[in-house]
């Protein structure tokens, strides 16, 4: 039996590829027996701005019809609404027509699937400037203030749920001239997530309606592909046979909510375990730091400290040994003028020296000894007591005689004595013999000059006159 109608899906895939883009919309699958009846369920809470209800919908499948949850979906783009798709009885069967997105809401053959979705057009809220309000009177916000929301009361028909359009007990509502203009405009089909929500449903058995007997338990979610948690609602007076799936899907709600809250407790006690081994380890490294900043600063003053010391040392060093050397500088030129001071006087001394002794070498040559011995003969006949009386005076001439004489300017007193004998030599003939004497004095003692001092036995001389 499946084996026969894969192959008429097959075949019906092929027809559907044949058939233009424009009347793509008015069929995806053709079935014989009426789908069942919309399921009764409340809406979730929409989980943010921006996201636009989506109702539920009977689809079909290999094993069937099977129900898939209405649900929150964001749209491809703003200031597109949503159409939702519709059974339609043609030419003896039973077609989809698939939903679309578009700038109007388009015919989706009468059927009231509720929350602003009443057969005709979309009451749920409109966009305006980019951005959509809703009206809270057909949306479910959780208590959540939105800032762009209104509220118009809608009329609601609760006494019917056919979720099908034309045939036998189907719904006769035919499409407006605008209507019909929107279905002929240009549309954006379902998201990803829609068909992947579709896909998740068509997998699910308990969504078969065999199954549920059209009291699923998940007759819509908060968000798309999600068919447990929190934002799962069950269908309303779920018959005796699907309430076993309804505590099921409790009993697996609670357990994900226990283990959900076990992984948040988990994690919150990691986390504070983590913060604290944080907290220690930064009080650590942080007290580390105080410590190798305190070591690096007291290695600092130490080198600093040791730096100083040490600079200051070298100063010392340093001054001690310009002192020293200014002091062996000072020695040394004292020495120096010392030394040069005393070469000065050794060698004025050995100049006066030299002059003396030339002097001294050359006074008895220059003696005229020949002219006292031949002028005496010439005095002759003066009488010889006056020269007794100039001997008398020559003791006073020891007191000159033993007078150094260091001064080399007074060597011209040998003159005086040369030219002292030529006055005497007329009276007595001893005189030459004194004068004979006085150049063994000399030569016995250079440094003492007696004969300058002959000057005073003049007086002796002047006696006799």
């Amino acid at each position: 039996m499946r084996t026969i109608r894969s192959i008429q899906y097959f075949l019906l895939a092929l027809v559907i590829l044949a058939v233009p883009a424009t009347s793509r919309a008015q069929f995806s699958a053709s079935i014989t027996i009426a789908p069942p009846e919309l399921v009764v369920y409340s809406q979730p809470i929409c989980p943010q701005e921006g996201y636009l209800w989506t109702p539920g919908y009977w689809a079909y499948g290999d094993e069937g019809y099977f129900w898939v949850p209405g649900t929150w979906i964001e749209p491809p783009s703003e200031g597109l609404l949503w159409t939702p798709g519709y059974w339609g009885w043609n030419d003896g069967a039973y077609a989809w027509n698939g939903g679309y997105w578009g700038s109007e809401v388009g015919f989706y053959g009468g059927v009231n699937y509720g929350y602003g979705y009443g057969g005709s057009g979309y009451e749920g809220g409109y966009w305006r400037n980019n951005q959509f309000s809703y009206n809270s009177s057909v949306n479910n916000f959780g208590g959540e203030h939105y800032r762009n929301s209104y509220d118009k009361r809608v009329s609601v028909n609760t006494s019917s749920h056919v979720s099908f359009n034309g045939g036998s007990g189907g719904i006769t509502a035919r499409p407006t001239a605008k209507e019909e203009t929107y279905a002929r405009a240009s549309h954006t089909p379902a998201t990803a997530a829609q068909t992947s929500h579709q896909s998740a449903a068509g997998g699910n058995h308990e969504m078969l309606a065999s199954v549920n007997h059209g009291r699923p338990a998940v007759a819509a979610t908060s968000k798309p592909g999600e068919f447990s948690g929190k934002g799962v609602v069950a269908a309303r007076g779920a018959p005796a046979e699907n309430k076993a799936s309804e505590t099921k899907a409790t009993a697996n709600k609670a357990a994900e909510s226990k283990a959900t809250e076990n992984k948040a407790a988990e994690n919150k006690t990691a986390e504070n375990k983590a913060t604290a081994n944080k907290a220690e380890a930064n009080k650590a490294a942080e007290t580390k730091a105080t410590e190798n900043k305190a070591a690096a600063s007291k290695a600092s003053e130490n080198k600093a400290t040791a730096n100083r010391a040490a600079a200051s040392k070298a100063a010392e060093n340093k001054a001690a040994e310009n002192k020293a050397a200014e002091n062996k500088a000072t020695e040394n030129k004292a020495a120096a003028s010392r030394a040069t001071a005393n070469k000065s006087k050794e060698n004025n001394a050995a100049a006066a020296r030299s002059s003396e002794n030339k002097a001294t070498e050359n006074k008895p040559a220059a003696r005229p000894a020949p002219e006292h011995t031949a002028a005496a003969p010439h005095n002759a006949a003066r009488p010889a007591q006056p020269a007794a009386k100039s001997e008398s005076p020559r003791p006073e001439v020891k007191p000159v005689a033993a007078k150094p004489a260091a001064k080399p300017e007074r060597q011209a007193a040998p003159t005086h004595t040369e030219s002292a004998p030529k006055a005497a030599a007329p009276q007595h003939q001893a005189a030459p013999q004194q004068h004979q004497a006085a150049p063994q004095q000399h030569q016995s003692a250079p440094k003492q000059e007696a004969a300058p001092k002959a000057e005073a036995t003049r007086p002796t001389e002047e006696k006799p006159k």
